[in-house]
């Protein structure tokens, strides 16, 4: 600060708020451009005669708006700043026998709706994400392995010489990839149910439960994802030449998931019964409602699982069609 011999009323009231006034350097404008200091406060001499005649008081604010770690600091300051001038004001009025309610003619009284339960939609708004990238990784490498992989290792092709029908082995290799993925879901949720209940969350007013219920819920509601993504990664795999190639296809894959909560966070829409047909977006917002502990209806449950697994249905009879192809056993 800068000239505050002429307000230490408000140097003390600063204090007051945990802000400590150290004095400003020579120059406060090449300070800020140096990013030598933060926020500077300068306080001319014409602040008391203007305090001492009852009219509004000039206080300078130096700062450099393009800094973002300025923008907390300053914030703060403004903040105080404003604090002390309802203060001050309000005791003026009081001064002169007048209610400072007078200059509030509004007086807004909050009340949150909000419930403990569906406050953890603040603390777990990131869950649904990792349960459905968790169906997308759990078994990418092993849908690679098993198509792109073993193509380049010349071990399809003696594998699909076998007197046995081709879509059969890519239903056994279609089960493995799911398999691993559904463990990995079920890791996620085990991890999640068993650190809960340790976090201080009861203090922050929020309610957690994450039940057996909860997480039965949740591996029905991603469930359908899991055999879509193994699909989609297979079909992937089966057109990729190299293990590396189906690595970067699969790896572009892993953005898809990221769509809907970036859209959400973006653009906050009203849940209706038809985004339930939609899938990645059904489940976002299905397990969204799960951890905010609001209720779920039998119907947007169903269309949510029925679509995902039509559509994970569609994306397993592409995948065995390619299986049929001859140039899938040829390795480049």
């Amino acid at each position: 600060m800068a000239g505050e011999e002429h307000a230490p009323t408000l140097v003390a009231f600063l204090g007051g708020r945990n802000i400590k006034v150290e004095p400003a350097p020579a120059d406060p404008e090449r300070a800020i451009r140096d990013q030598d200091e933060e926020v500077v406060l300068r306080i001319g001499a014409d602040f008391g005669p203007a305090w001492e005649a009852g009219d509004p008081a000039p206080i300078e604010i130096l700062f450099d708006a393009s800094r973002r770690d300025s923008q907390g600091p300053v914030g703060r300051v403004r903040d105080a700043l404003e604090a002390y001038d309802q203060q001050v004001g309000s005791l003026r009025l009081l001064a002169r026998g007048i209610s400072p309610s007078v200059v509030h003619p509004i007086a807004i009284v909050e009340r949150d709706q909000s419930t403990a339960a569906s406050r953890s939609g603040l603390f777990l708004g990131f869950l649904p994400y990792m349960l459905i990238i968790g169906a997308f990784v759990g078994g990418m490498y092993l849908a690679i392995d098993t198509t792109a992989g073993e193509r380049e290792r010349q071990s399809l092709e003696p594998l699909l010489a076998n007197p046995v029908p081709r879509w059969q082995i890519m239903s056994g290799k279609l089960a493995a990839t799911s398999a691993f993925a559904t463990a990995s879901l079920l890791l996620t949720l085990v991890a999640f149910a068993a650190l809960m209940p340790l976090l201080p969350i009861a203090r922050l007013g929020i309610r957690l439960s994450f039940d057996f219920r909860t997480c039965l819920l949740a591996l029905l509601i991603t469930l359908p994802l899991v055999i879509l993504a193994s699909a989609v990664q297979t079909i992937l795999a089966a057109y990729a030449k190299t293990y590396r190639e189906a690595q970067s296809y699969l790896g572009i894959l892993i953005l898809v998931p990221m769509i809907p909560s970036v859209l959400l966070m973006v653009i906050p829409v009203k849940q209706e019964i038809w985004m339930m047909a939609v899938p990645l977006l059904s489940q976002h917002l299905l397990l969204m409602k799960l951890v905010r502990a609001e209720p779920l209806l039998p119907a947007e449950i169903a269309i949510a699982v029925a679509t995902g697994l039509l559509l994970a249905a569609a994306a397993s009879w592409v995948a065995a069609r390619l299986y049929h192809r001859e140039s899938l056993a040829i390795s480049a």
